[in-house]
């Protein structure tokens, strides 16, 4: 005989965790249930609510959108597929601003952030 609590408690506890994350990074945001949901444009905040409460575990398309409207995750975070730590405000405005630049403002701000690392290196030369 197989023992179906085994198998249904490792799947209710990934539930959990995937709402729990949604919640934590809906309350990072200040974000209230139905402003969330105002910003998806497409669920109710009863449905982000049963998400949050593990009552109801969302799919690939719902944490794509779900990511989307919170701007700070990715959908394989909220998934509980990536442990990576979910963006930092300051990190997600400096994504937002790369996106929202042209072609010549991206190639600039790549060449300064491959400049970083060398220029701390030479600020810590220079402190030794």
């Amino acid at each position: 005989m197989i023992d179906t609590a085994a198998k249904i408690e490792p799947a209710a506890d990934l539930t959990h965790r995937i709402g729990t994350r949604l919640r934590q990074a809906r309350h990072d945001l200040g974000l209230s249930l139905s402003e969330l949901a105002e910003r998806t444009g497409c669920y109710s905040k009863s449905r982000i609510s049963n998400y949050e409460q593990g009552l109801r575990r969302m799919g690939l398309e719902e944490s794509a959108i779900l990511a989307s409207a919170l701007g700070t995750v990715t959908p394989t975070w909220l998934l509980c597929l990536d442990d990576d730590p979910p963006c930092e405000p300051e990190e997600a405005d400096l994504i937002a601003r790369y996106r929202a630049t042209d072609d010549e403002g991206r190639a600039r701000l790549r060449e300064l952030a491959q400049s970083l690392p060398a220029a701390k290196a030479k600020r810590a030369k220079k402190t030794a």
